[in-house]
């Protein structure tokens, strides 16, 4: 999106917009700022001024373009980079860019120390590091309450496929894979620090229940070759009765940054959010669907091994079908299931019955809504957000 200098009024209507809702896809926008007049052209002018001050952010998620309401604070935020490469380290310092306070360090042994000291706000983290390394860092940052609230990104050269994993597992609150994109640097922790209203997650502000039903009211319009339906992780809720809620979480964080990393790598019109429970849902071309669901089951099952292995199953060389021979741990499966268009529309119908309303398109729909159109009314497991962060709790029905 390219555009000049948006005029004042254009930017107090984009604002006034942002303020109402706070985080918009770029999709909703546009035909929001339609209704008001203005075009694409100066839509995106002034989401370019709006950028360049520091009163919003864009970043693709679950395939959309996502633009966050940014805080107005004077203080600066402070942000430590620890990584060993000097030429890298500065080039992560130079994505940040200005309106941080930015400390660089090259030693993971003297990370803690300095850690402790100045408290920053966030922590950049190679995972190959001297004397101490990223993952052993990051543990340690989040199993400290004094500073357990400091947010953790890990960037590695490294084969994430056990690594990715065990920084979830330990706390980190982002994986990037080098070689990075210092956009994609610079816009992670631009909204991880400055993000208005609630702290971002890359979990939960994955796509929700409105920009789902906008993508069920698109996929009922859309020609044959256009699928939507639901990713869920079989077996989670037994998984976490077995291991823990918090072990089960894990699971659904690292889904969720896959998903992100391959539909980013593929370059392709791909949607995926977020039922906050065990499904996500994905739509797009049946292709392109079928292409991430494959690769992501690839993923998935490459990293099953070293999860099961954490948690103190099996030796690592054994295949992933021994590793469940004992039955001893809940075997987690990734199924896609497509949603007929003919079910969608009766639900919706249904739905719209209830609702005494004869509008073609209702708005948003709720979670449960969501859930009968693409195909389930029941969930095992439910994903809540409050104070204190992301809770997952095992739905009381499914308990014996």
């Amino acid at each position: 999106m390219a555009g000049g200098k948006g005029s004042d009024s254009d930017l107090n209507e984009i604002l006034e917009i942002m303020n109402e809702r706070q985080q918009i896809a770029y999709n909703e926008l546009l035909d929001v700022a339609a209704n008001r007049g203005i075009d694409e052209g100066r839509l995106n002018s002034a989401l370019d001024e709006l950028k360049s001050t520091k009163v919003v952010e864009g970043r693709s998620s679950g395939g959309i373009m996502m633009y966050y309401l940014l805080q107005q604070q004077e203080d600066l935020r402070k942000v430590l980079i620890v990584e060993d490469d000097k030429n890298i380290n500065k080039l992560m310092g130079l994505s940040i860019g200005k309106g941080f306070e930015i400390t660089q360090i090259y030693d993971g042994g003297q990370a803690m120390a300095l850690v402790r000291n100045m408290r920053p706000d966030l922590v950049i983290l190679d995972l190959m590091l001297p004397h101490k390394d990223g993952l052993d860092i990051c543990q340690t940052i989040k199993s400290d309450p004094m500073i357990s609230n400091t947010i953790v990104i890990l960037v590695s050269a490294m084969d994430p496929t056990s690594n990715r994993f065990k920084g979830i597992k330990y706390g980190a609150d982002y994986y990037i894979k080098k070689p990075f994109d210092p956009a994609e640097l610079k816009s992670l922790v631009t909204i991880f620090l400055k993000k208005k209203g609630k702290r971002f997650d890359p979990l939960i502000d994955l796509p929700n229940e409105e920009r789902i039903s906008n993508e069920i009211e698109h996929s009922i319009k859309s020609d044959s070759q256009y699928t939507i339906g639901k990713l869920k992780v079989v077996n989670l809720a037994e998984y976490a009765k077995s291991l823990g809620e918090k072990s089960a979480l894990v699971i659904l964080r690292l889904i969720s940054q896959l998903l992100q990393d391959i539909i980013e790598k593929k370059k392709q019109d791909t949607f995926v959010g977020f039922l906050n429970s065990e499904s996500f849902i994905i739509a797009g071309d049946k292709e392109g669907v079928q292409s991430v669901v494959e690769e992501l089951k690839q993923e998935f099952n490459a990293v099953m091994p070293f999860i099961l292995q954490d948690e103190g199953y099996r030796d690592i060389n054994l295949d992933i079908e021994s590793l469940f021979e004992t039955n001893e741990v809940p075997r987690l499966q990734l199924v896609f299931e497509p949603s007929e268009r003919d079910k969608i529309l009766k639900k919706r119908n249904e739905i719209l019955k209830s609702k005494k309303s004869a509008k073609a398109d209702i708005g948003s729909y709720t979670y449960e809504e969501l859930r009968s159109m693409l195909g389930s009314d029941d969930i095992d497991l439910t994903i809540t957000r409050d104070s204190n962060g992301v809770k997952l709790q095992v739905s009381k029905g499914d308990e014996e």
